[in-house]
């Protein structure tokens, strides 16, 4: 039985993105480069996912554009909406080791979860990650929160209360007006802490919010049920950060 890869995008600030960065990379994973993915919303009690997911639903149903490019897209990758599993974070690990062990064919799971750590079940899921990845930005309230998170899984690691493999900070939503040289000195900042940052930055775009519409035939970027347009990805460094995702995860 093949071991799947357990991920996920988690701070306990609201508004780092990690949810958005949660569906965009299940989308192009799944889609563009052909991995088998599920996706764990355990985001109790809001289910983000769960809620996006029955959007795109509404829009198969109403906007015809939406419609004949979610059905293209069907017959052209040969491929259904990738799985999705609704969890509470207490039972979450659970549901998920019953369908790995069911048989079912998965390279990488990705999971969003509570922005919390407060959490007996969150704790436990991270427990189980290959990777977990912190969404930071250069706000200074996100920056703090975020930054207090991935110290506290940081302590856990060095002091062997954790078994997650890896943990890798990632700056999103990055204002192309800010000096490179600020970043840097970040990096040197979290590297004194012990904390690794990725290579790849998100820049701040709207294309990462960019849904269908109930009424206007336009392309879409983040979606449960389509991969993220071609004629959107130029400039989101999405590629570049799922390559170096399979790259640490050697997918």
């Amino acid at each position: 039985m093949k071991e799947p890869k357990f991920v996920a995008f988690s701070t306990q600030k609201g508004g780092a993105g990690k949810t958005t960065l949660t569906v965009v990379m299940a989308s192009y994973l799944y889609y563009v480069k052909g991995m088998k993915v599920l996706v764990v919303d355990c985001d109790y009690p809001q289910y983000s996912i769960e809620e996006m997911r029955q959007r795109d639903k509404d829009l198969v149903d109403c906007n015809p554009a939406f419609e004949k490019a979610f059905k293209e897209n069907v017959i052209r990758t040969k491929l259904q909406p990738w799985p999705m599993l609704l969890a509470t974070p207490d039972n979450a690990m659970e549901k998920v080791r019953e369908i790995v062990e069911g048989g079912n064919d998965i390279d990488i799971v990705l999971f969003d979860l509570p922005g919390t750590i407060n959490n007996r079940g969150v704790v436990n899921i991270l427990n189980c990650m290959d990777s977990v990845i912190v969404p930071i930005a250069a706000d200074r309230v996100i920056l703090q929160s975020s930054l207090a998170f991935a110290m506290k899984i940081n302590e856990w690691l060095t002091t062997g209360k954790s078994q997650v493999k890896e943990m890798y900070m990632l700056w999103n939503l990055v204002d192309a007006r800010e000096k490179t040289e600020l970043y840097d000195q970040y990096e040197a900042l979290f590297a004194e802490y012990g904390l690794v940052t990725l290579k790849t930055r998100i820049p701040d775009t709207k294309k990462f919010r960019r849904e269908g519409s109930k009424i206007l035939p336009r392309a879409v970027f983040r979606s449960t049920v389509m991969p993220p347009d071609k004629t959107l990805i130029k400039g989101t460094r999405l590629p570049e950060l799922a390559d170096e995702i399979m790259n640490l995860l050697k997918l």
